[in-house]
């Protein structure tokens, strides 16, 4: 294996472990949330109070939904982020020449 090989192995490493690393913050940030909100409807719920776990549940299921779509966009955009940086290498090597 050449140290080209090697670099461009440690690169896809490196751009997988991000990868898994946003899922992972999502996937543990939805059963924080699950947990969390369950918990909160069966005080609510026990205690007769009128209904006050929603207010919290719609409010966290925003910020849930925003990093969601901040995860897919981020993984989406790699492929965007490569696809410019290929357009703008070859555009420098034309206008060297």
């Amino acid at each position: 294996m050449s140290r080209h090989d090697r670099t461009y192995d440690d690169s896809i490493e490196a751009r997988a472990r991000r990868r898994v690393s946003r899922k992972m913050g999502f996937l543990i940030h939805v059963f924080v949330f699950v947990v969390v909100n369950v918990a909160l409807y069966t005080v609510n719920s026990v205690t007769g109070e009128p209904r006050w776990s929603h207010f919290p549940l719609f409010g966290w299921g925003l910020g849930l939904a925003i990093h969601g779509i901040v995860t897919f966009i981020a993984l989406q955009g790699e492929g965007v982020r490569r696809g410019m940086l290929a357009r703008e290498i070859e555009h420098l090597r034309q206008s060297e020449r």
